[in-house]
């Protein structure tokens, strides 16, 4: 009886010791490819497995259960991984607990259902996020104007808004691109499909699809933009009830003294900022810090912000990176004005140099929003027309990293932010 005991306790002993955890390592020298580990991270929780994201530890490494299929997986992608024993991820995890560490371990749950907000045809690689949840092998389903305003955004945990115009300008192109064949198709294909859909106007569509997204956020969802679709997005709110579009737009002149009517209780992110009147000035409004720059290529970096990771585990999850300096990269719009961006909204990555914002989160309702300026973290200044950015030459991009990080966020265990 007692050999029959020893021999429980001994083979309980050698499992606890020998049980073993995949350490995926996001550090500067240890990932080689940090773009692929959020997709085996992804892949993990579409197996049900939940999945541990260990904040400012070794760059945000992840901490998954061990099995013969991860490492399997790992090895097909080119991701780096570590197999370490229970007693050692134990003692990783009671490290990062410390009161005096500024680390914190949040699980992953389940694996968000992602949308993507694009017109059929669009060219994958004309948004940076199609094309990083693509390298990455992350999952994703497009919606449109027709999808949003039929409420299908309630099929989804998380929502992205790119290159986008929910003003009804036509992306203000109309002074360099009114004469170019893809720009006349372009206003061809909105106007079918508003009068498809019932309305007289592109603008008054886009108008209500913008109305629509921010339900669905008011509602719990989350929902990441970058380019115009930030500020596009919030002066197509500002504007509900307002005629900002020129003639050449929509077929009739703007309201008189328009400026005066933009409501900015009904933003987002902005305020007091001026909109751009003229349809030959490629702008929307003052928000945007394009022509206000004065920075060369060669120094132009943006710096993430620290937070405290178990106070504010929010914005530390959408900062996790390798680096603290991460590379600008210029878009239709390229960074915010901090001076217009409401007092609640967080700002995670500035350059301060030129007073400017361009990473900023924060709370609508129950739902998030990320705004990312930019339209390629490794493309600094993407034209229409210009190739594909390869990503296999960018597989440790730390602009891109930004990305991924709110593709996880909606898997995790939300704790409330105290900044």
């Amino acid at each position: 009886m007692k050999k029959t005991l020893f021999l429980i306790l001994f083979l309980l002993f050698a499992f606890q010791s020998f049980a073993s955890y995949v350490l995926i390592p996001m550090d500067a020298d240890s990932q080689k490819n940090h773009l692929k580990a959020y997709g085996i991270t992804y892949w993990t929780l579409e197996q049900q497995l939940k999945v541990k994201w260990l904040l400012n530890y070794r760059g945000g490494s992840f901490l998954l259960p061990d099995s013969e299929r991860i490492q399997r997986e790992c090895q097909i992608r080119g991701v780096s991984f570590e197999v370490i024993s229970d007693d050692k991820a134990e003692s990783i995890l009671q490290d990062i607990s410390s009161p005096s560490k500024n680390m914190e371990a949040v699980v992953l749950e389940k694996a968000p259902k992602i949308a993507v907000y694009t017109p059929k045809g669009k060219l994958p690689w004309d948004d940076a996020v199609t094309m990083v949840l693509t390298y990455a092998e992350i999952p994703y389903e497009t919606v449109y104007d027709e999808e949003v305003l039929k409420d299908e955004l309630l099929l989804y945990d998380w929502l992205h808004l790119h290159h986008e115009d929910f003003t009804g300008q036509y992306g203000k192109f109309y002074a360099r691109y009114r004469q170019a064949a893809w720009y006349i198709e372009e206003k061809k294909s909105a106007e079918a499909l508003a009068t498809k859909l019932g309305y007289d106007k592109v603008s008054e569509e886009k108008r209500d699809v913008a109305l629509k997204i921010r339900d669905y956020v008011v509602g719990g969802g989350f929902m990441f933009a970058m380019c115009s679709a930030t500020d596009s997005f919030d002066i197509a709110l500002s504007a509900e009830d307002v005629d900002i579009c020129e003639p050449m737009f929509d077929g009739d002149a703007s309201d008189a003294n328009y400026q005066a009517k933009i409501d900015y209780n009904k933003t987002f992110a902005f305020k007091d900022y001026t909109l751009e009147r003229s349809p030959l000035v490629y702008e929307f409004s003052s928000i945007d810090m394009t022509t206000k720059r004065k920075i060369p290529k060669e120094t132009d970096y943006f710096s993430l912000m620290d937070f405290s990771a178990k106070w504010d585990p929010i914005p530390t999850m959408l900062c996790q990176n390798h680096t603290a300096l991460v590379k600008g990269f210029m878009g239709q719009t390229t960074s915010f004005d901090r001076d217009e961006i409401k007092s609640n909204v967080l700002i995670m990555g500035e350059n301060k140099t030129n007073g400017e914002a361009k990473y900023i989160h924060g709370i609508k309702g129950k739902g998030f929003f990320t705004f990312y300026g930019g339209h390629d973290p490794e493309d600094y200044t993407h034209k229409v027309g210009d190739p594909k950015t390869e990503l296999d030459l960018h597989p440790t991009s730390p602009g891109y990293r930004l990305i991924l990080n709110n593709v996880l966020f909606p898997a995790a265990k939300k704790k409330k932010q105290k900044t």
